[in-house]
C-alpha cells in the first residue's frame, strides 16, 4: 500500500490537532496546551528558573559521585517539522527546549544539556524524524537522539543497528491519528532490530500490566533492567530516566531510546519518571545517568525525594492491580 493510499482524505478534525501537508499531524492543544507554550509569554519564566535549579543540583550531585550526567528534551514536532505546518502560525524559536538552553547559558548545568533541536532541524527536510500521525520519533529520529546523547557522553554509538532492523512496513495510526474518526493512518517502517540485549528484570508494575496483555501501558513508576553480554557492548552501566520517548518496551512503529542504549551498554536501567531516584543511583552506581523528558511535559516540574518503588506501588493501587 502506498503512503497516499494509507493517508486518505478525511472529513473529521480535532481541536487539539493541526492537520498539515501530506498527512502531517501536529499536537497543538491537550492538557499541556502545546501551542501556547510556543507563544508569548509562552513557557513560564518561573518554571524555567525552577528547571535551572533542578538541573544544577543534578549536575553537582552526579559530579560528586563521579557520574557523567546528561539531560535531554525531546522536542515537539512543532519545533522540527515546521515545513509541513500549512497554515499554522507558531514561532519555533519560542520552543521551551531552546528557552531552557538560554536560561542555562551561564549555569554549570549547561554542560549537562543535550541539544536535539538543532541536529533534528538540520535533518528534518530530508528525513522524517517523527511519525506523521504520532507525536513520537521514527527509527531515524530515535537513532539521531541516541547518537547525540552518546556523543555528549563521550560514547561511540552503534552504527550497525540500522542494518539489523527486522520486520516489514505496516499501516499505522499513531497517538494523533487515533484522535480522528476514522483513524488517520500512514505506512510505518519497522523500528525493531536484532540485539543480544535482554531484559533481566522488571518491577511489579510492568509484570502486572503484562499479565493483562498490555505491558506497554505500564507508564509512570515502571522500572526495567537490561543486560547485554556481547563482547561488543560497552562494559559500563547506564541509568535512564524518561517517558514514552525512552519506554521500557520497544515499539515496532516508533523509535525509542531504551533498546538502543540496551544494545550499546552492558547494563541499562530504565525508569519511567522525570524525577531522579537517588536511591536507585546509590544502589546501581552507574557510570552514566540520562534524564529525558518530552518538551510538552516540562510544564510539570519534577519533584525531589522521588522513590520508584513507592510510585510503582501507588500506580498499582490506583489501577486496582
Amino acid at each position: 500500500m502506498s503512503l497516499t493510499a494509507a493517508v486518505a482524505p478525511h472529513a473529521s478534525s480535532h481541536p487539539d490537532v493541526h492537520i498539515g501537508r501530506d498527512g502531517w499531524l501536529f499536537l497543538t492543544g491537550g492538557s499541556n496546551d502545546v501551542e501556547a507554550q510556543y507563544g508569548v509569554p509562552g513557557f513560564p519564566r518561573a518554571k524555567l528558573w525552577r528547571w535551572r535549579r533542578i538541573l544544577e543540583e543534578r549536575t553537582r550531585r552526579c559530579a560528586r559521585l563521579g557520574i557523567r550526567y546528561a539531560h535531554v528534551v525531546a522536542p515537539e514536532k512543532l519545533a522540527i517539522h515546521n515545513h509541513a505546518f500549512d497554515g499554522l502560525t507558531v514561532d519555533p524559536t519560542r520552543a521551551p527546549a531552546l528557552r531552557l538552553e538560554h536560561w542555562l547559558r551561564l549555569s554549570p548545568a549547561h554542560r549537562s544539556l543535550v541539544d536535539l533541536v538543532r541536529p533534528f532541524r538540520a535533518r528534518a527536510r530530508e528525513t522524517a524524524l517523527y511519525r506523521r500521525t504520532d507525536t513520537h520519533w521514527t527509527f531515524d529520529g530515535g537513532w539521531l537522539a541516541y547518537a547525540e546523547i552518546c556523543r555528549h557522553l563521550g560514547v561511540r554509538p552503534r552504527y550497525d543497528i540500522a542494518a539489523r532492523r527486522i520486520g516489514i512496513p505496516r499501516v499505522y495510526g499513531g497517538d494523533l491519528g487515533a484522535k480522528f474518526d476514522p483513524v488517520r493512518c500512514e505506512i510505518a517502517e519497522p523500528c525493531l532490530f536484532e540485539s543480544t540485549a535482554r531484559r533481566v528484570s522488571a518491577n511489579a508494575l510492568i509484570t502486572a500490566f503484562e499479565a493483562e496483555g498490555r505491558g506497554r501501558d505500564a507508564h509512570i513508576g515502571a522500572h526495567a533492567v537490561f543486560r547485554n553480554d556481547s563482547s561488543e557492548a560497552d562494559p559500563r552501566r547506564l541509568v535512564l530516566f524518561g517517558d514514552s520517548y525512552a519506554h521500557h518496551t520497544a515499539n515496532d512503529a516508533t523509535g525509542t531510546l531504551t533498546p538502543l542504549f540496551a544494545d550499546t551498554f552492558r547494563e541499562v536501567h530504565v525508569l519511567w519518571s522525570t524525577s531522579i531516584d537517588w536511591n536507585t543511583i546509590d544502589r546501581v552506581r552507574p557510570d552514566f545517568v540520562v534524564s529525558q523528558i518530552a518538551e510538552r511535559f516540562m510544564m510539570e516540574v519534577p519533584q525531589a525525594g522521588f522513590d520508584i518503588d513507592k510510585l510503582a506501588a501507588l500506580a498499582l493501587a490506583r489501577k486496582g492491580l
